[in-house]
């Protein structure tokens, strides 16, 4: 199981789009910045996921998400997921 994930950063503000099969070491080492493009610039925290069952098709929707270069896009996108959580719950 491959995961696409949304960061953001509790000191810029800033988020950061990658894809992993592993979250928690990948959190952990963007929080130890061990990840050149967020290096300095965290403390990270996870606050969009999706599932895809491969690498292909996690790297399409990256690729995908960062093509939207927008901060309105991804932040819609994060209050969808949320409310869509909250009504299943």
């Amino acid at each position: 199981m491959f995961i696409v994930y949304i960061l953001k950063s509790e000191t810029t503000v800033a988020y950061y789009i990658g894809q992993t099969n592993n979250i928690e070491l990948r959190l952990n080492r963007h929080n130890t910045n061990s990840v050149t493009a967020t290096k300095n610039r965290g403390p990270w925290n996870i606050v969009y996921t999706e599932e895809y069952p491969t690498r292909s098709e996690a790297m399409k929707r990256e690729k995908y998400l960062k093509s939207l270069k927008s901060r309105i896009a991804i932040e819609r996108l994060i209050a969808q997921s949320a409310e869509s959580r909250r009504g299943r719950d």
